[in-house]
């Protein structure tokens, strides 16, 4: 279970507080001013934006240094334009197939990889929907075992129900445990990753509820997902990504951990605070990044319909937590 949240996917995750206080110093243009890099992103000058509360932003992330709180990074886009960027000291750590691999006290700055845990899935998203935008895939219900024949021992009446839209709704209704943290080493999702096999030991576990009945998260799924990816594509599923969505983007640094060969789509994914934000900025605009059109709009429309109620608060889409959090003002 590597579930982390960003703020927005703009910022970075909190993890234990730090007996030291984060470094910080300003830029030259002010207060967390973006500086102007090579990287496709335009930034909004001090005075530009005059909706932003630039003073506010800079108290806030005042308070997250006098708070020790391990936040990595705080951007802030409005507009199609960075407006708003600061850096942090914190500890870091990365899973590196099979293990995880503390960094220790990092100093974070632009090009700093950031682990992204479980947000690494909505990445894998895209990925999928480029796969079916360009045909490689023809429908979210196609079957899964017709991606497995070698499985075929496997199937059964009701795992033959099993469809691709399930797997990215996380409603497949196999048994699965993961609320166990996975450094004791007492969860599916490592047993998975043990396994010779990935794809089988999911497919082979026991039915709990019909197809599509049920929300229950399972990072199984994304295993499906990623092998589903290479064998509709020829590649990897990080390879797949990196020409199809990283590179038309200006990614150009970016870690995809493998996992018995295939792209660790439940979490395995390293990504600098800015291209994260590009992410961000591609959805919003409904697939589309400095007036290229990377991923379908229909693709991104369908994953951000919510398709089943995950929470009381949340509902889920094709692997994205759709939904609202109250904030409680001072």
């Amino acid at each position: 279970m590597r579930r982390r949240q960003f703020v927005s996917l703009l910022g970075g995750s909190a993890l234990s507080p730090l007996a030291a206080l984060p470094v910080y110093a300003a830029p030259p243009g002010g207060c967390d001013t973006p500086v102007a890099r090579d990287d496709g992103w335009p930034v909004a000058s001090v005075n530009e934006d005059k909706l932003i509360d630039r003073a506010a932003l800079c108290r806030m992330a005042d308070q997250l240094v006098a708070s020790s709180a391990n936040v990595h990074s705080v951007l802030v886009a409005r507009a199609g334009k960075l407006v708003f960027e600061r850096y942090f000291r914190g500890s870091d750590e990365t899973f590196t197939g099979l293990y995880i691999r503390q960094l220790g006290n990092v100093a974070f700055d632009a090009d700093t990889l950031h682990d992204m845990k479980s947000a690494s899935k909505s990445v894998a998203s895209l990925a999928l929907g480029i796969a079916l935008d360009r045909g490689l895939i023809r429908s979210v219900n196609e079957p899964i075992f017709s991606f497995f024949p070698e499985l075929s021992d496997l199937r059964s009446p009701e795992k033959d129900r099993l469809l691709v839209v399930h797997a990215l709704t996380m409603s497949m209704g196999l048994k699965w445990v993961e609320a166990s943290p996975d450094h004791n080493y007492d969860n599916d999702e490592v047993r998975m990753n043990f396994a010779p096999d990935p794809c089988r030991y999911v497919l082979a576990l026991p039915v709990t509820a019909p197809a599509g009945q049920e929300f229950f998260y399972n990072t199984g799924a994304l295993r499906l997902v990623s092998a589903i990816v290479r064998k509709a594509t020829g590649r990897p599923l990080d390879e797949f990504a990196r020409e199809t969505l990283f590179e038309p983007m200006g990614i150009t640094k970016a870690e995809w951990v493998r996992v018995r060969g295939d792209a660790d789509t439940g979490g395995g994914l390293r990504l600098r605070p800015r291209d994260m934000a590009k992410i961000g900025q591609l959805v919003l605009a409904g697939g589309r990044w400095n007036d290229r059109q990377i991923v379908s709009k229909a693709w991104i429309d369908a994953s951000m319909t919510p398709r089943i109620e995950a929470t009381s608060d949340f509902s889920y889409g094709y692997l994205w937590w759709l939904g609202r959090s109250p904030v409680q003002w001072a």
